[in-house]
């Protein structure tokens, strides 16, 4: 299955043609927040991202309001909100939670991790985590020679090892890549990154 994954493209018109065009040359599209800046012309972006040639799976970054977010998304057949949820494909489980980036422990995600997605990922072969913020200590969350990552989304994949962790918000970390075991976390920017799992 390939994937196109992308964060942070804050409204860019330009980058959002070349991620349309992008999309017809995977199975799913995954946005990990961020694609606007404070909510402007959020209905707008989202019919753009209604267009695209592949499902779009979507999580709030700080950017947008998780509960507007939602309403919006339900009106669009080709954008499915995985905040706080999860989507089944294929052989796979994607779970979401976004929004925020700025906590070193969200407890929301501590509750919601280890009384849904672990229920979610029983049996599964093959999980994929869809994060705003990134996970501690790694390449995506190192900041002025510290980390800035949560440490309950650490937690979470150290314990569960999904297959892929799609995150961002750092956007001095865009591009960067790293491992925590099996897992593969990976901050693919605005411009997108094609993946094949």
């Amino acid at each position: 299955m390939k994937l196109l994954i992308f964060v942070d493209s804050h409204g860019n018109k330009k980058i959002m043609r070349r991620l349309k065009s992008l999309s017809k040359k995977v199975d799913l599209v995954i946005c990990a927040g961020d694609f606007t800046v404070m909510e402007k012309n959020m209905n707008k972006i989202l019919k753009d991202l209604n267009e695209f040639y592949s499902p779009v799976l979507m999580v709030p970054g700080n950017h947008e309001d998780e509960i507007e977010l939602g309403k919006l998304c339900e009106k669009f057949e080709n954008i499915i909100y995985i905040h706080k949820g999860a989507h089944h494909f294929e052989d796979y489980v994607f779970l979401g939670y976004g929004g925020g980036g700025f906590s070193e422990a969200d407890p929301d995600f501590k509750r919601i991790s280890e009384n849904f997605f672990k229920n979610e990922i029983k049996g599964k072969k093959r999980s994929i985590l869809v994060l705003h913020g990134p996970p501690h200590g790694t390449k995506v969350d190192m900041i002025n020679n510290g980390y800035a990552g949560d440490k309950n989304f650490r937690k979470f994949i150290d314990e569960s090892q999904p297959h892929l962790v799609v995150c961002g918000h750092l956007h001095e970390n865009v591009g960067k890549k790293d491992k925590i075991g099996r897992t593969l976390i990976i901050n693919p920017g605005p411009k997108g990154v094609i993946v094949e799992i």
